[in-house]
């Protein structure tokens, strides 16, 4: 954590002395460091995205269903990713539509899952 502290804050000075010369620049570094950033997380969430994939398989739950988690998490990330460096780049109204695209797709991919709990959830119900 502090090498990626390190880097965001030299990278956020570094950008605060280009936006008064050059702000395309200054944008280009952060958008850059931005990506560095999550491209150095890429294993840790590589390990964490095995560990779970290993803890549901001892717990023998359905594979799909750890999937399609994986997938909704993936999703709500990248949104938000995308969303920041919208924000960053000064387009609010875009990064908003990102935001909402984003919990669309994570409603439509949930739907199974929903519909797994509400029918199992009727099935305990006494008639």
């Amino acid at each position: 954590m502090i090498k990626i502290a390190g880097v965001a804050l030299i990278a956020t000075f570094l950008a605060l002395i280009l936006k008064e010369q050059k702000p395309n620049f200054a944008f280009l570094l952060v958008v850059f460091v931005g990506c560095s950033i999550f491209l150095f997380l890429a294993d840790k969430i590589y390990e964490i995205i095995k560990m779970l994939e290993s803890l549901a398989v001892n717990a023998h739950v359905n594979m799909m269903y750890m999937e399609t988690i994986l997938k909704i998490i993936g999703i709500a990330y990248i949104a938000e990713f995308a969303s920041q460096i919208t924000k960053d780049a000064g387009q609010g109204s875009i990064a908003s539509k990102i935001e909402l695209s984003g919990k669309i797709l994570i409603l439509a991919m949930a739907i199974p899952i929903l519909t797994v709990i509400i029918e199992t959830i009727i099935q305990l119900i006494p008639s």
